[in-house]
């Protein structure tokens, strides 16, 4: 099974391709979709036609968005929701099944912490899905996204920190 992880954003949209075999996951691609500055309306059509390419170029099966948290200004929280809209839309209008993820289930999932923080997600993706560098901060939250819901959501926290633990907010060995 292969899954599409997005992260929506009106300026940077990541996204994120694994692929589910059994219990193994395996990276397929991940990257970001910038839009340019401008009118509202063109921004949320780059996002449309920038997951379109990714659906056509990577096939997947579903796709997993990470919903909108309520920012301290109301005008923020708004757009981010419409870029968020144009994401689950174009996934709606290629036929994928769309789940939904707070950051805390993503975090939870993937780190065992729903109070991680990015560079501790970014460390869990790249260590989850055998990468040899760090992804880019937005594909790393569309990949979490993805494996988070490869995992039923919840759960692999304990799994995927197992032999680890937390010192000065990082993991070790």
């Amino acid at each position: 099974m292969r899954i599409l992880g997005i992260d929506p954003g009106l300026r940077v949209t990541g996204f994120g391709v694994i692929e589910k075999t059994g219990q193994r996951l395996a990276y397929v691609a991940s990257g970001c979709i910038r839009t340019p500055a401008g009118e509202l309306p063109q921004r949320l059509k780059s996002i449309v036609e920038g997951l379109n390419e990714v659906i056509a170029a990577y096939f997947p099966d579903q796709a997993a968005v990470e919903k909108v948290f309520v920012n301290v200004n109301p005008q923020s929280t708004l757009l981010l929701g419409q870029a968020r809209g144009a994401a689950i839309c174009a996934a709606i209008m290629k036929d994928l099944p769309v789940a939904e993820y707070t950051a805390l289930q993503v975090k939870q999932a993937v780190v065992g912490r729903g109070k991680a923080a990015k560079e501790q997600v970014q460390e869990m993706v790249k260590r989850l899905l055998h990468l040899e560098g760090d992804p880019q901060a937005d594909a790393a939250d569309a990949l979490a996204c993805a494996i988070c819901h490869a995992h039923g959501g919840q759960g692999l926290g304990k799994l995927a920190t197992a032999g680890f633990r937390m010192k000065n907010g990082r993991l070790v060995k």
